[in-house]
């Protein structure tokens, strides 16, 4: 589906209600496969929240979990322990040429029977469940923490629980920390110290029902909009102040870039400030990349130069995020460079009009380029693609006053 959006008033006001967190969502369902006896209430409605649904609960000895990255990893890790269950887990092409093998190589070492189909390193997976008996493991932290959340959530159910020693700079502490947590809330006993993770061993849990917050990453579009606005105040739920999400440090970033966040009972308000904006600002999102795309669209739209660091992890991403981002940044008239891990976008550039974006299969590179509408009419090729997070995207930019057309 190819789609213009378009906005005719820079003034913006509105209430929001945005599904689950689809990180919270994706753990919490592997958590209840594990252990089960407890409901989870507002789950994510996205794409890969239900792949990961239907993984769960399929009997076939063939998964495919198409683009959902978060569910290859995670599945990849239970199938493993899954005693007496053979599977075969795929997805797309994509999928194919994003690397696993630090998590086969990890899970191998606890016992694991995983073998490539295709290509030494990457999926399909034939996977031969068994019982893994081995309780220590190491493993390189600087590429995904969810290989790390992986493994610490299926730890728990390991005989002899698990102990993981992390090598180098660890990259997503919130995403670890976030997984830590729900462990917690569950009674699950662990401990984060000094480069070692350490899961004990947990048979049944007594918690009856478990409630997802809402996604942060999908609210950073919100918060692009109300920085790129004349005047706006948006009502969005359901978020806490004391979020499990990385992704909350919007509040503090875009306090730099003009937005200013209200924190009330289950609710946050975006207000546009009228201060005047800086020339350029730098953040390190190393524990907060996928907010990377929202940020330099929404610098670029403002006229404000950025230096974002910290993303190395977006080369292995729905698509090479950086590269993209530069092209499709570009075409709209920026000036930016890329290295493997940072991103570099000059100050001022016109936003050239009706100019076709090109999504890469990436939710977020459609979601990224949405506010951008603010400014001048924008089309997005597979406009489609933003049901893998947020299916409700284009409605509620509707109803806020934006205006889709399909082409």
């Amino acid at each position: 589906m190819i789609l213009k959006l378009q906005q005719k008033t820079p003034h913006l006001s509105g209430d929001v209600r945005i599904t689950g967190s689809k990180s919270e969502s994706n753990r919490l369902l592997l958590l209840q496969a594990l252990f089960g006896n407890f409901e989870i209430n507002n789950l994510s409605n996205s794409d890969d929240s239900d792949v990961m649904q239907r993984a769960l609960a399929s009997t076939q000895r063939v998964v495919d979990i198409h683009h959902a990255g978060t569910a290859m990893r995670f599945l990849t890790a239970y199938f493993a322990a899954y005693e007496g269950r053979e599977t075969l887990l795929t997805g797309s092409n994509r999928m194919k040429e994003r690397p696993i093998g630090l998590l086969v190589d990890a899970l191998r070492t606890l016992g694991a029977d995983i073998t490539y189909t295709e290509t030494e390193g990457y999926a399909p997976l034939l996977i031969k469940g068994k019982k893994l008996t081995k309780n220590t493991v190491s493993l390189a932290a600087n590429v995904s923490s969810q290989y790390i959340s992986a493994l610490m959530m299926i730890g728990a159910s390991l005989e002899n629980g698990l102990e993981i020693n992390l090598l180098g700079n660890i990259t997503s502490v919130p995403y670890i920390e976030m997984t830590r947590s729900l462990l917690t809330q569950l009674g699950i006993v662990s401990s984060f110290e000094n480069q070692i993770i350490k899961i004990e061993p947990e048979k049944n849990v007594s918690i009856s029902e478990m409630t997802v917050e809402s996604d942060w990453s999908s609210v950073s579009y919100y918060y692009s909009l109300v920085a790129l606005s004349k005047t706006a105040k948006l009502n969005l739920s359901s978020y806490k102040k004391e979020s499990l999400q990385g992704d909350a440090v919007l509040a503090e970033l875009y306090d730099k870039l003009g937005v200013q966040t209200t924190f009330l009972e289950n609710t946050i308000v975006l207000e546009k400030e009228v201060e005047s904006k800086p020339r350029r600002v730098s953040f390190d999102l190393a524990n907060c990349p996928d907010i990377a795309q929202t940020i330099a669209v929404t610098c670029f739209g403002l006229g404000v130069a950025c230096d974002l660091t910290g993303l190395h992890t977006l080369k292995i991403k729905e698509t090479d995020r950086l590269e993209a981002l530069k092209n499709e940044l570009t075409k709209l008239g920026a000036t930016i460079t890329v290295t493997d891990k940072s991103l570099h976008l000059k100050e001022g550039g016109t936003c050239n009009e009706n100019i076709t974006i090109k999504t890469y299969q990436d939710h977020r590179m459609a979601m990224a380029f949405a506010p951008l509408a603010l400014k001048v009419p924008i089309i997005f090729e597979d406009a489609e693609v933003v049901n893998k997070s947020y299916p409700d995207f284009w409605a509620d930019f509707r109803g806020l006053g934006f205006k889709t057309e399909q082409l």
